[in-house]
């Protein structure tokens, strides 16, 4: 079980790292076009927020589910390869099209294809410290280069994007911090019906102040080192389709700093977590199916003298999919989820889980996204403090025009804490605009609410984010 607090970062509205732009595909590629990956490996990650469940997100595109097993997973498709159309920029969703004429040139040097670009934008936070006590606003300055190189090859393909984002702020230099990955994926055509996927990050990161996993007292970021890579073979049957692979991510944290000036440490928090996992997805028609997922890990966590934090455990789910073309999509699933501490003052933190995650597009102007999940986990991968969180969260993507896309979302969730009398209530809005002015340049701009109301007043904070970028690429 790799359980992971994401937030509903900076990516889910529009002000953070700029996607990569999808690159025409062939029919026999289809399966394996790249902006499933960019969408899902290639972006670098954004520090950690209020949520336990990530915001609604795009669905994932084969074979790249495979990798990401309880996400949900297009209906697999039962056309013939060979007789398959390329998808129109108009059938895509609407924060993935990309219109004519909007697209980066890029640079082609042989079979690669190189995209720079670099964003520099400015932010405004009304409550940085993410307190509820000593509230204090601040503006920041944040630049962020990036670079992706992609293979144009006909069957195997690498895609490379590495990128950084550094955060600037005004009178609080304490919270400046610079975030740098190294992202790829790749992929081996051995058949026409099977692919093996392989995936790394190599980052240096910054878990934020106010977050979940970040200590109390904190005023400055938790910087950590994170390592992680992925295996997975992917393979077809007609109806049916399956997969298996391995996953490892290694973590290296370090040092934050407190209210009263001392140092934080957080090197319990470094280990390793192995895992195991797989997926069965089978049509039963071209708008129903059945998916299962199962992923195993073994947790070798540092911990302090005295009180090891190693578990092992699994997750668990199984559900339908449904998929009537471009009009209603959407996975409805319900398992459970199990990790047993080696500690028997931690014990066992397990509970059931469902999810049921729905996109309408009424028109091929507007995506309507609803997610409802609830899901036992930890606050952070290298943490033994259980969460349980039911969310319930809804946006909109429109576009106004070719090169104007409008996002509204908002989201509710309820956090229960394992170990401790603590109930959180957390509520987001986010909403953001972006215009395209050309290929070679983007403008958005976004404000985010995040109020978290909890038992323990310590916890208890509400903040406004508002911001405005600017991108120029090639």
């Amino acid at each position: 079980m790799k359980c992971t607090f994401v937030s509903a970062g900076s990516d889910a509205i529009g002000e953070g790292p700029e996607e990569l732009r999808p690159i025409p595909v062939t029919r026999r590629a289809l399966r394996i076009a790249p902006w499933p990956v960019t969408a899902i490996l290639l972006g670098i990650a954004s520090p950690a927020n209020a949520q336990a469940i990530p915001a609604t997100s795009d669905e994932l595109a084969p074979p790249w589910n495979a990798q990401r097993i309880f996400e949900p997973s297009a209906l697999p498709d039962l056309v013939d390869r060979d007789n398959r159309e390329a998808i129109a920029p108009e059938d895509m969703p609407v924060k993935k099209r990309q219109q004519p004429g909007y697209e980066p040139v890029g640079i082609r040097q042989g079979s690669w294809m190189f995209n720079p670009s670099l964003m520099t934008g400015a932010l405004y936070d009304s409550n940085v410290f993410a307190s509820n006590t000593q509230k204090r606003g601040d503006v920041a300055a944040v630049i962020e280069p990036s670079l992706r190189a992609h293979t144009l090859w006909e069957r195997h393909g690498i895609d490379i994007k590495l990128n950084s984002r550094t955060t600037a702020y005004n009178e609080n230099s304490s919270l400046d911090q610079t975030d740098v990955s190294l992202k790829g994926a790749g992929w081996i055509d051995i058949a026409n019906d099977m692919v093996v996927l392989g995936s790394f990050q190599i980052a240096h990161l910054n878990e934020g102040v106010g977050s979940l996993s970040s200590p109390s007292n904190a005023v400055t970021p938790t910087p950590y080192n994170l390592m992680s890579g992925d295996l997975t073979v992917r393979k077809e049957f007609n109806r049916l389709t399956t997969s298996i692979g391995a996953r490892v991510d290694s973590y290296d944290y370090g040092t934050a700093r407190a209210q009263d000036g001392s140092l934080i440490d957080q090197s319990s928090r470094d280990g390793q977590i192995y895992a195991l996992h797989g997926r069965v997805d089978y049509a039963f028609s071209p708008v129903l199916g059945w998916f299962g997922g199962v992923e195993g890990n073994q947790r070798n966590i540092r911990g302090v003298p005295g009180q090891t934090l190693d578990s092992t455990g699994y997750r668990a789910l199984s559900g339908l999919t449904v998929g009537f073309g471009n009009l209603l999509r959407g996975e409805f699933g319900g398992g459970y989820v199990e990790q047993r501490f080696d500690n028997p003052l931690i014990g066992t933190v397990d509970g059931p889980s469902y999810r049921a995650k729905l996109t309408w597009s009424p028109t091929r102007l507007m995506d309507i996204h609803v997610k409802a999940e609830q899901l036992v986990t930890q606050t952070s991968d290298t943490s033994s403090t259980g969460v349980l969180a039911n969310a319930v969260q809804v946006g909109v993507d429109y576009e106004l025009r070719r090169n104007v896309i409008l996002s509204l979302a908002g989201a509710y969730e309820i956090d229960r804490f394992f170990g401790q009398a603590r109930k959180d209530r957390v509520t987001t809005t986010n909403a953001s605009v972006k215009y395209l002015m050309n290929r070679f340049s983007a403008i958005s701009a976004y404000h985010r609410y995040t109020s978290r109301d909890s038992d323990i007043p310590t916890f208890s904070y509400d903040k406004h984010q508002v911001g405005l970028n600017v991108t120029a690429q090639f």
